[in-house]
């Protein structure tokens, strides 16, 4: 996926539109901050989530960091494949490296979401 397609969080989650389900990860600038993923802490299909809420975790050696509901609804799915191989989302943060599937409440709710130019003004890209 071109990243410049996607929406974008102040707290480095992306988004992207999948007919009625929005693939959500994190941007490449917040993996490369992090440095080497090796481990994701997945949640439960099924859990209902608020724009905000805490969804998972990341950990390198560096740090752990919190990943946040971009908008409100119920996940759908999460990247098992993650659960062997969480370096993809060094490697493919915008492909593989996806974190879960989100069916939004209230698709408006990404119109508060910034674009790619957004985002780049937001990190000093």
């Amino acid at each position: 996926m071109a990243k410049e397609k996607l929406l974008y969080t102040d707290s480095h989650e992306w988004m992207e539109p999948e007919g009625d389900v929005r693939r959500v990860g994190i941007s490449e600038h917040a993996q490369h901050l992090l440095g080497d993923i090796v481990y994701t802490d997945l949640p439960e299909v099924g859990m209902k989530v608020e724009k905000g809420d805490e969804i998972l975790v990341v950990e390198s050696p560096k740090a752990a960091a919190d990943v946040y509901a971009p908008v409100s609804g119920e996940i759908v799915e999460v990247n098992t494949a993650l659960e062997s191989d969480p370096s993809l989302v060094n490697k493919e943060p915008h492909d593989g490296g996806w974190l879960v599937k989100i069916r939004p409440f209230d698709p408006a709710e990404q119109e508060k979401m910034m674009s790619w130019n957004q985002y780049q003004d937001l990190i000093g890209g």
